[in-house]
C-alpha cells in the first residue's frame, strides 16, 4: 500500500516562509496530478494549488503570487513553497497525489495525513 507523507510544517512569523514537501512512502511508477489543500479549525477544506503532469499550475486567489507548487521528478516529491505568510494561512495542509503504483495501474488518488502550519508572532 502507498501512503502520502507531508512534512515541513511548523511555526513561522508573519512575513516568513516555509516549504512543504509531499512524497509517496515507496517507489511508484508515476505521479500524474498533485494538489495541496488546507483546513483551518472550524472551516471547510480549501483547495490551495495544483499541478498536472504537463506542468500547468493553478492557485487559489488567496495564495497566488505568494505560494508556488513544484515537483522534483527524480525524488518523486512535490513541494509547496510558501512566502509572505499571513496569520490567515494558519491551517493543516494536505497533499493529494494522483499516481500510478506500477505501469499496469490506472491513476488512483492518494491523500496525505496533513502537516500543521501556524503563522503567528
Amino acid at each position: 500500500q502507498v501512503q502520502v507523507m507531508e512534512s515541513g510544517g511548523g511555526l513561522v512569523q508573519p512575513g516568513g516562509s516555509l516549504r512543504l514537501s509531499c512524497a509517496p512512502s515507496r517507489s511508484i511508477f508515476s505521479i500524474n496530478t498533485m494538489a495541496w489543500y488546507r483546513q483551518a479549525p472550524g472551516n471547510q477544506r480549501e483547495w490551495v494549488a495544483s499541478m498536472v503532469s504537463g506542468g500547468a499550475t493553478n492557485y487559489a486567489d488567496s495564495v497566488r503570487g505568494r505560494f508556488t507548487i513544484s515537483r522534483d521528478n527524480a525524488k518523486d516529491t512535490v513541494y509547496l513553497q510558501m512566502t509572505n505568510l499571513r496569520p490567515e494561512d494558519t491551517a493543516t495542509y494536505y497533499c493529494d497525489l494522483g499516481l500510478r503504483r506500477t505501469a499496469q495501474d490506472r491513476v488512483n488518488l492518494y491523500k496525505g495525513q496533513g502537516t500543521q502550519v501556524t503563522v503567528s508572532s
